[in-house]
Formats: structure tokens, C-alpha cells, sequence
């Protein structure tokens, strides 16, 4: 029995391991082989190549390794024609593994795509391509089941694995308690996890932190830096702009636990501070083409993925985004801002709101509470575990290995 992984992003390395790791549980003869990263092959799946390490956000970025993704593709194309492959499992990186399906159906393979590409945020055109290469969709949130079945894929909600992580995180209790305001509120500062994330967030943070510890005596600001690199620009940067704030690196999960609200990057620690239910304002800064793009070809109304897990209807029915400052009779949990210039005023002003109003701040905890309570949970991997075994024809009808394996 053989499983089949193509993994190129680093978040679904790891998601990616802990699948295997369960496959590897419940099927003790399973072999797991394919593209991902070390974490995969901490787990036991053999690698053909680490593709995490290729891991591109831009084109140009993607134009600079197309040869060796090319040949990346070829190379699997060969080992679906000499081995027996029960089953190939994608996991994001969808302009790769677009490519791998083809080149999986070619053979009759089945495909499962575990965290399926965003089409009902954008370039919703793609589902053809995804009903034609894809037989089993394993969403990760809650609407996209009805997303993707009305449109005619075979699709099953099985929850985020990010919760599984969250569920089993063990945390510094003596450094938690050390760093514990007794004097007043705590701010939490989350950049990014990007270098370039932290070049546009972390000068508008502090200097939105800056106002607020002007109004609030007391207001302690920290810093949650993803390595060293950033650990060292967010000491710059705080000493050049006079901020009084603390910076750490490597105790994310800790500073949460302190934090009594939070200003953080759009992304997926949207899910680990919903985790923590701690009240957060969002903000991410694009380019001038970008926000025009977006206006054009964004389709759901927010950019913070718990927003559209609380969301009743995520169709974007303006071509703006949510905006703090107008509302609506529902308001987001996580006011968000979408922008192509600084706004530490407007980032301030959300904040400074909870601030002066201890009800209000309560009032988005149990917001948070009630979304937490409905959809974070841990057993996501062992669902897409169970759903690979029980959804995979094992031996495969196929011929058998055409090589010694």
C-alpha cells in the first residue's frame, strides 16, 4: 500500500506529518513517499526531494525554478508509471500540484487534495480544473463543504489541523506568569512570519502601540518575532521610533496566553489567537495594483479567515472589504483592515475602543468563545486519515509495480 504526497509549503509540511504519522498508525504496512519537507521525512515518509525548499509567494519567484519544477513533474510522472501508487495526497501549493493531478489521473491514480486551493476567496473559474483532476476535496472550514459540493466536486469538512497542533502545545507556565501585567492591559504585536510581512507591518504596529501608551498609562507592548532576523529589526525599529516594548522570539504561543488583545498580520495565527479567544485587530498592507486586483477579483468580504468561519454568508456584495468603522448589524469578531498606506491611527483607534470599554472588550471575548466552542477542535488529521483509508481501493486494480520495489 503506497500513498503519494506532493507538500510545498512549510505549514503543510508539517500538517503533512502529522498525516502521515496517523496513516502510519492505523495502516502499519503503509508506505508514504513523495515531495514535502523534514518534517515529512521525521514522520517516515520517504522523500524524492524536499519542495519546501522551493517555496515561492511571487512569479518571479516561481519563472527563477521552473526548470527544476519541471522537472520535478517529470520525475513523478515516471515513478506513477513504474510503482504501484494507491492513492496521491496534495496539500496546498496548488500551481505545482495542479500539475501533479494531471500527471496522477494520466496514470488512473486517485487524488485527494487536503487543503484545497481558496477559489471561493478568488478565481472561482478554476473548479472546472478541480472536478476534471481532483476526486476527493478535504476541506479544512466549515463553508466550503456547500462551496464546493454545489458545484460538483465530492467534498468533506474535516476541520483545520492547525487545531490539532494548537491542542497538544505545551507552553512555559513560569514565563507566562513572569510576564504578566499587573498594572494594567497587555498589547501583543504579530508581524509576520515573513521578512517581507515585517517590513510592512512592524514600523505601523509600533507606531499604532506608541499612540495607545500615550492614552493608557501602563499599556505594556510586546513583540512576537518569528526568528532571529526579526528580533533584531524589531529592536531596531522600536529604538528608532522611542517605543517602549518588549521583544521575544520563539515564546509566540506564550505571549497569547499574556495578551489581553492583540494587533497581528492577516494569516493563519488568526486561527491560534481565535484559539486563545483573544480580541484582535488585523491588518494587512498591499500595493497600489494589488488593492486594485483585489477590488476586481476578491470574492469573499473578508481576508481573516475566522471572520468567514463566523461568517453566514462570506459573498462580498460591495467591492470593498469590512471595515471597522462600519460595521454592519453583524460586526466581524476581527475587525480587519485591508490597506495600501500605514493607518496606525485607524489600528489605534479599533483598539483604544476595547480599551475604554471593558464591556465591549468582554463582549468580543464571548464572540470569540462561541465561534471556538462551534469549530476548534482537534481529531482534523485523524479524519483525513480515516477518510484516506476508507475512500482508497487497496491492492489497486492497476497493474502491480512494473519495478523491483
Amino acid at each position: 500500500m503506497r500513498i503519494f504526497f506532493s507538500v510545498g509549503e512549510p505549514s503543510g509540511d508539517l500538517h503533512a506529518a502529522n498525516l502521515v504519522k496517523h496513516l502510519r498508525q492505523k495502516q502499519p504496512g503503509i508506505e508514504c513517499v513523495g515531495y514535502g519537507g523534514p518534517k515529512m521525512a521525521d514522520a517516515g515518509c520517504h522523500l524524492l526531494y524536499d519542495l519546501t525548499q522551493l517555496a515561492v509567494m511571487f512569479l518571479a519567484g516561481a519563472l527563477r525554478n521552473l526548470k527544476k519544477f519541471l522537472g520535478l513533474i517529470r520525475e513523478a510522472d515516471r515513478y506513477f508509471a513504474s510503482h504501484r501508487v494507491d492513492a496521491v495526497v496534495l496539500i496546498d501549493f496548488s500551481g505545482f500540484n495542479w500539475w501533479m493531478a494531471r500527471k496522477a489521473k494520466k496514470h488512473g491514480i486517485p487524488v485527494f487534495y487536503y487543503g484545497v486551493p481558496q477559489m471561493w476567496a478568488w478565481a472561482p473559474w478554476r473548479i472546472g480544473k478541480l472536478r476534471r483532476l481532483v476526486d476527493h476535496v478535504l476541506c479544512k472550514l466549515p463553508f466550503e463543504v456547500d462551496w464546493f459540493s454545489k458545484r460538483g466536486c465530492r467534498a468533506t469538512y474535516i476541520g483545520h489541523p492547525y487545531f490539532d497542533q494548537l491542542f497538544n502545545q505545551e507552553y512555559d507556565e513560569p514565563f507566562i506568569e513572569s510576564h504578566r501585567s499587573s498594572s494594567g492591559r497587555t498589547l501583543l504585536l504579530l508581524p509576520g512570519s515573513r521578512d517581507m510581512e515585517v517590513e510592512k507591518h512592524l514600523g505601523m504596529m509600533l507606531e499604532a502601540s506608541n499612540r495607545l501608551q500615550t492614552r493608557h498609562l501602563g499599556l505594556k507592548v510586546l513583540v512576537a518575532c518569528y526568528n532571529q532576523k526579526h528580533l533584531q529589526t524589531a529592536k531596531h525599529l522600536a529604538a528608532e521610533k522611542e517605543c517602549d516594548v518588549d521583544c521575544f522570539v520563539d515564546r509566540t504561543p506564550e505571549l497569547m496566553r499574556v495578551a489581553d488583545l492583540c494587533l497581528a498580520c492577516s494569516g493563519s495565527v488568526s486561527l491560534e489567537l481565535l484559539f486563545h479567544r483573544k480580541p484582535t485587530v488585523i491588518v494587512y498592507k498591499i500595493k497600489r495594483l494589488e488593492m486594485l486586483l483585489q477590488s476586481i477579483f476578491l470574492r469573499c468580504k473578508y481576508i481573516t479567515l475566522v471572520n468567514l468561519i463566523a461568517s453566514r454568508d462570506i459573498r462580498r456584495t460591495r467591492f470593498r472589504v469590512y471595515r471597522p468603522e462600519d460595521p454592519g448589524p453583524n460586526p466581524a469578531p476581527m475587525p480587519e483592515f485591508l490597506t495600501r498606506r500605514d493607518c496606525p491611527d485607524r489600528l489605534a483607534r479599533t483598539l483604544d475602543n476595547w480599551l475604554q470599554d471593558p464591556a465591549r472588550l468582554q463582549r468580543n471575548i464571548d464572540q470569540l468563545d462561541s465561534i471556538a466552542e462551534q469549530y476548534v477542535s482537534p481529531g482534523a488529521t485523524a479524519r483525513a486519515a480515516e477518510y484516506l483509508l476508507a475512500h482508497v481501493e487497496f491492492p489497486n486494480t492497476r497493474d502491480g509495480d512494473r519495478t523491483a520495489a
